[in-house]
C-alpha cells in the first residue's frame, strides 16, 4: 500500500505537537465580557439573592426562601398588569408591524416618490427619545391644553379623553407605534434589499403581478426579519415603562402605580421601600417573558422549516 500525499499530511498534522494555547481571542472578547457580567449577569444575580429575603420591621431582614415567589404567584397587581401588557401586546404590535411591513414594501417597491425622503421621514420618529415623545403626545392629549382642547374649542366638539381609563391603553400603543413603525421598518427594508433583483425579474417575465411576487418573493424573504421584530416587540411590550410613568401625573385615575409589571416593580422599590419583593417581581417578569419570546421563536422556525 502507498500513503497518499494528503494521507501523510494529515497523520503528520494529527500527530505534531501541540503549541501553547493562544489566548488572543479572549483578549479581544474579555472586554465585551467583563462588561456583560457588570452590567448584565452581576444585576440578575443580585436580583435573585434579593429576592430570597425579606426585610422586615420586627427582625430585620431574613432569609425566606421562595415565599416571595409565592406571594407574587397569588398577587391580584401583578397578575392585572401582566394582563393588561399582554392586551398591549395582542392588539399594537400586530398593528404596528403590519404598517411597518406596509411601508418598507412601499419604498422597495421602487414606484414611491420621493422614497428616500420618506424613508428617513419614518424612521425619524425613532430618533427622538422616549420621554420627550411622550412629553409630546401627552401635550396634545390632553383636554385642558394642547390639541384637543383645541380642536374641541375651534370645532364646539366634546372628543373623548385619551387619558381616560377607558383609552390611556390604546392612546400609549398609539404613542409606541409612532415611535417604533421606522425601527421595524427599517429591519424589514434591509431585508428586502438583499433579495437577488433576477428573481423579480424572473417573475415578470412569467406574467407574475406585482402582488403576486410580493406574496411568493418578499415575504418568504421577510420570514427572519419578522421573527427578530415579532421577538423584539414582545420584550420591548413586557418592558412597558416609559410612556406610562410620564403620563402617569397626566392621568393619575387612568394610571396606577401598578398599571404594568415594569412600573409596579418601581413602586414598590422606590416609593415602598420593598426591594426584595420588587426583585422577586421583576424576576418572575424576566422569566415570563423569556419563556413567551422562546416559544413564539420555536414555533416560528418550526413554520419556517
Amino acid at each position: 500500500m502507498v500513503a497518499t500525499p494528503q494521507a501523510s499530511t494529515s497523520a503528520a498534522w494529527k500527530a505534531a505537537p501541540r503549541g501553547p494555547r493562544s489566548w488572543t481571542g479572549w483578549r479581544f472578547v474579555g472586554p465585551f465580557m467583563a462588561v456583560f457580567a457588570l452590567v448584565f449577569l452581576a444585576p440578575i444575580a443580585y436580583s435573585i439573592y434579593l429576592s430570597l429575603f425579606r426585610t422586615q420591621l420586627i427582625g430585620g431582614t431574613v432569609f425566606v426562601g421562595l415565599d416571595n415567589y409565592l406571594k407574587a404567584l397569588g398577587d391580584p397587581q401583578l397578575w392585572a398588569a401582566f394582563g393588561r401588557v399582554a392586551l398591549f401586546l395582542v392588539v399594537q404590535v400586530p398593528i404596528m408591524l403590519f404598517l411597518s411591513l406596509l411601508m418598507a414594501l412601499a419604498i422597495d417597491s421602487g414606484r414611491l416618490y420621493g422614497a428616500s425622503f420618506f424613508r428617513i421621514s419614518v424612521f425619524l420618529p425613532y430618533a427622538v427619545p422616549a420621554v420627550v415623545a411622550t412629553l409630546m403626545w401627552g401635550f396634545m392629549y390632553g383636554t385642558q391644553f394642547g390639541l384637543i382642547a383645541d380642536v374641541n374649542e375651534m370645532l364646539a366638539l366634546s372628543l373623548p379623553d385619551p387619558l381616560s381609563p377607558e383609552l390611556v391603553l390604546a392612546s400609549i400603543g398609539n404613542i409606541v407605534t409612532w415611535e417604533f413603525v421606522g425601527y421595524n421598518m427599517l429591519i424589514f427594508y434591509s431585508a428586502l434589499r438583499v433579495v437577488n433583483p433576477s428573481l423579480y425579474e424572473a417573475a415578470e417575465m412569467d406574467g407574475a403581478s406585482q402582488l403576486r411576487i410580493v406574496w411568493a418573493i418578499k415575504l418568504p424573504a421577510l420570514r427572519g426579519a419578522l421573527m427578530i421584530a415579532t421577538i423584539f416587540s414582545i420584550i420591548g411590550s413586557f418592558q412597558l415603562f416609559n410612556e406610562p410613568s410620564i403620563l402617569k401625573s397626566l392621568a393619575p385615575n387612568a394610571i396606577t402605580t401598578s398599571f404594568t409589571p415594569n412600573l409596579y416593580a418601581y413602586s414598590l422599590s422606590f416609593a415602598g421601600q420593598q426591594f426584595n419583593y420588587s426583585a422577586t417581581v421583576a424576576i418572575v417578569m424576566g422569566l415570563i417573558t423569556m419563556i413567551i419570546a422562546y416559544v413564539v421563536q420555536l414555533r416560528g422556525a418550526r413554520k419556517g422549516l
